[in-house]
């Protein structure tokens, strides 16, 4: 594996880690045993392929990389698919999080 593969790892990762976030919103009551299973499928395969992104990525880097995906994507699922709050200062933190990710994996 070289560094793009643990990049790319991470990036779905990170991916994975919406899914978990907004699953833990659907399966609240428990009333849906499916969607309780694909959400901890979602929230296994992340930290699978978090875990095997760091033998090449350093875990401040990768870390912060794979919560700020989390973060930020979980947030625009929230307001595109659950009608929450879209509002100008709200946007503006998403931004300063992803500028965050940015900076950190360009510093890598």
């Amino acid at each position: 594996m070289n560094a793009v593969t643990a990049w790319v790892a991470l990036f779905a990762a990170g991916g994975l880690e919406i899914l978990f976030a907004v699953g833990l919103k659907s399966a609240t009551r428990f009333d849906r045993p499916w969607v309780l299973a694909g959400t901890i499928a979602s929230l296994l395969c992340s930290l699978s392929l978090l875990t095997f992104s760091l033998r090449h990525l350093p875990v401040g880097s990768a870390y912060a990389v794979w919560t700020g995906i989390g973060a930020v994507g979980t947030a625009i699922v929230g307001m595109v698919l659950l009608g929450e709050s879209a509002s100008a200062l709200r946007l503006l933190c998403i931004g300063l999080i992803v500028m965050g990710v940015v900076g950190l994996k360009s510093l890598h």
